[in-house]
C-alpha cells in the first residue's frame, strides 16, 4: 500500500481534526494577513503562537511514530484550508503566493527558540524542510505562479521554465492537482483553467485584429496616417515572434485558404475508416501521419520506426473490427512514442529529433492530427507535455527554447481547434 493510500485509509486522529477545525475557524473570522502571520508563527517559526492549546496539539502530532510519513499531508491540508477560502475571492487571491512564499525562509525571530519547546521546534522544522521537497509543495509553488499576475511574461531568458506555467492552461489539471487534492481544489483548478483559457483566446483575438487593422491602414498609404497614429498598439501575447505567430495561426486554423485544415483532414480520415478491421486501420493511420512528414526526413528513420510501432500495437486485435477502445489506446500509445513515455522514464529523443528536423510548428501539427481523429486522448496528450514541463521545470528558459516554442504552438493549436478562437480574418492578409 502506498503512503498516500495508507494515509487516506487511516482514521484522522482527534488532534488532526482539532488542528483542521482551528484553521477553519480562524479562516472564517480573520483577515488573510493575520492568517499568514498565524501560519508562520505555528508552522514556520514554531514560536510565539498565541493559542497554547493548538501548540500542544501540534506537539502531540509531531510526537507520533508515523509522523514522517504523514506530516506532509497534514501540512498540505492546512495550506489548502486557507487557499480554498481565498480562491473564490478575487481580492484575496494575491495572498496565496504570499502564504506559499512563507516556506522560503524564516525570520530572525524564528531563531529564538524557547527552552521548553526546543526539541519540538527542531522536529517541526525538520518536517517542514521535508515538506518543501515533496510533490505537494511543488504543486503549491506552481499554483502560486499561476495566480501571480506578474509571472509568465517574456521576462529574462535565464529564469526557470517553471515560471511560465501560467501561460499554459492545458497543463493546469496535470501540474496543479496531485493524488491528495480534494474535490474542492480540483474544481478551483478547473475554474482557474477556464478563466486562463478565455483570457488567452481574447488576447490572441485582439492582437490578430490589431495586426489586421494595421496592415490594412498601411496599405492605404498617407491617407490613413491619422487613423494609423490613433491605433492603440498591442503587444504580442505569445513568446513567439510575430512571424512565427502568424505562421502558427495559419497552420492550425480551422479555415485554410486554398487548402485543407487539420480538422478537414481528420474528418475525412474518420469518414473513410468508420468500419474497418483494426489491422487495416493501422496501415491507413500510418499513411495519415506520414503524409505531412518531409520524405527527406521520414525515409531516413522515422517512417520505419512508426511502422514498427504500429505493427506491434495490439497485434492480436488486427482481425477485429475497429472500436473506440482500440482507437483510444492506439493514439495514446503513439503519444508515448512521439513525445514521452512516463515520469519514470522521461526519455524523449524522438520528440527532439522531430523538432530539430520538422520544426516546432509541424511537430505540433503531427500531434494535433491524432487528437483530431480521437478527441478523447486530448487529456493524454496534455499529460505528456506536463511530464516534459516537470522534467525541465528548473531549467532556464533559454536552455529549453525548443520546448517553450512547442508549448506556445500547442496553446494556439488547442485554442483554434477546441476553443472559441477564430482567426479566419487573418487569412485574408
Amino acid at each position: 500500500m502506498t503512503t498516500v493510500s495508507a494515509y487516506h485509509s487511516r482514521s484522522i486522529s482527534l488532534q488532526e481534526q482539532a488542528l483542521y477545525d482551528h484553521w477553519l475557524g480562524c479562516a472564517n473570522r480573520e483577515t488573510p494577513e493575520a492568517l499568514i502571520q498565524r501560519f508562520r508563527s505555528l508552522f514556520i517559526e514554531g514560536v510565539a503562537y498565541p493559542d497554547r492549546e493548538i501548540v500542544q496539539i501540534l506537539d502531540d502530532i509531531l510526537a507520533s511514530r508515523e509522523i514522517e510519513q504523514y506530516f506532509r499531508y497534514i501540512l498540505n491540508r492546512c495550506c489548502h484550508i486557507l487557499i480554498n477560502r481565498w480562491q473564490g475571492r478575487p481580492q484575496f487571491q494575491a495572498c496565496i503566493p504570499t502564504l506559499i512564499d512563507s516556506f522560503q525562509g524564516s525570520s530572525p525571530e524564528s531563531q529564538r527558540v524557547g527552552l521548553s519547546r526546543s526539541r519540538q521546534t527542531r522536529k517541526l522544522r525538520e518536517m517542514v524542510a521535508q515538506f518543501t521537497e515533496t510533490e505537494h509543495y511543488l504543486t503549491l509553488r506552481r499554483l502560486a505562479r499561476v495566480i501571480d499576475e506578474s509571472s509568465g511574461g517574456a521576462g529574462a531568458a535565464n529564469r526557470p521554465l517553471g515560471t511560465l506555467i501560467r501561460r499554459y492552461p492545458y497543463l493546469y489539471e496535470h501540474c496543479l492537482v496531485n493524488e491528495d487534492s480534494t474535490q474542492e481544489h480540483q474544481q478551483v483548478v478547473r475554474r482557474i483553467q477556464a478563466e486562463a483559457q478565455q483570457k488567452l483566446e481574447i488576447d490572441l483575438s485582439q492582437y490578430v485584429t490589431y495586426r489586421v487593422r494595421r496592415a490594412r491602414l498601411n496599405q492605404q498609404g498617407p491617407a490613413a496616417a491619422t487613423a494609423l497614429s490613433r491605433l492603440r498598439p498591442l503587444d504580442n501575447p505569445t513568446l513567439l515572434s510575430d512571424t512565427e505567430l502568424v505562421a502558427s495561426l495559419k497552420q492550425f486554423s480551422s479555415k485554410v485558404k486554398g487548402g485543407h485544415s487539420y480538422r478537414d483532414a481528420a474528418q475525412s480520415f474518420l469518414k473513410q475508416h468508420q468500419s474497418v478491421l483494426y489491422g487495416d486501420f493501422k496501415a491507413e493511420l500510418y499513411d495519415y501521419i506520414t503524409a505531412t512528414v518531409d520524405p527527406s526526413y521520414g525515409n531516413r528513420k522515422f517512417n520505419i520506426a512508426l511502422a514498427d510501432r504500429l505493427k506491434n500495437t495490439y497485434p492480436d486485435s488486427d482481425e477485429q473490427q475497429l472500436n473506440d477502445f482500440l482507437m483510444v489506446r492506439t493514439c495514446s500509445q503513439l503519444f508515448n512514442f512521439l513525445v514521452v513515455d512516463s515520469p519514470r522514464d522521461p526519455q524523449h529523443f524522438l520528440f527532439l529529433d522531430l523538432i530539430n528536423n520538422l520544426g516546432p510548428t509541424l511537430t505540433t501539427g503531427l500531434l494535433m492530427k491524432l487528437v483530431l481523429i480521437c478527441r478523447k486522448v486530448k487529456p493524454y496528450l496534455e499529460r505528456r507535455f506536463s511530464i516534459l514541463f516537470s522534467h525541465y521545470e528548473a531549467a532556464t528558459r533559454d536552455s529549453v527554447c525548443w520546448l517553450v516554442n512547442v508549448l506556445e504552438n500547442l496553446n494556439i493549436a488547442l485554442s483554434l481547434n477546441f476553443g472559441t478562437l477564430d482567426v479566419s480574418h487573418l487569412l485574408a492578409i
